[in-house]
């Protein structure tokens, strides 16, 4: 599963997870401080990692052959080193400062995201090879 190859979370994740005890009345729709946008930023991403890994289950349910989950595997892994590397850079203008953790969940979020969308193309084509531009 993917979780099990995230070896370290960002520490503006943890930071951000800490005050959820603190924040579970947060209004996400309202949230006007540094810290409730922080909040509400990480839990987009938690809600859009949560759906990735479903979608994840189900294609590698849907490979069947052990060689092709492995290599799904690899390229999970892979697919997050990137994502984490990314994220990292593209707010590396914002590091250290409090919009830091808001701007990092809101690339993770985009990120996953996006891999959802790639994940759930494969599903379509183990359906209907013709929608992917052939045969697999």
């Amino acid at each position: 599963m993917i979780r099990s190859f995230v070896l370290a979370i960002p520490l503006v994740l943890v930071a951000a997870s800490a005050t959820a005890g603190e924040a579970d009345d947060v209004d996400c729709n309202k949230a006007v401080t540094q810290t409730d946008m922080n909040f509400c930023a990480n839990k987009d991403y938690q809600a859009a990692d949560k759906k990735l890994n479903d979608v994840y289950r189900k294609v590698a349910a849907a490979l069947g052959d052990k060689n092709y989950q492995a290599k799904l595997k690899a390229a999970e892994k892979a697919w997050i080193g990137y994502r984490d590397t990314e994220c990292t850079f593209e707010t590396a203008e914002n590091e250290g400062g409090s919009i830091h953790p808001l701007v990092y969940s809101g690339c993770l979020t985009r990120q996953t995201i996006a891999r959802t969308k790639a994940l759930q193309a494969y599903l379509v084509c183990f359906k209907d090879a013709d929608k992917c531009g052939g045969s697999q």
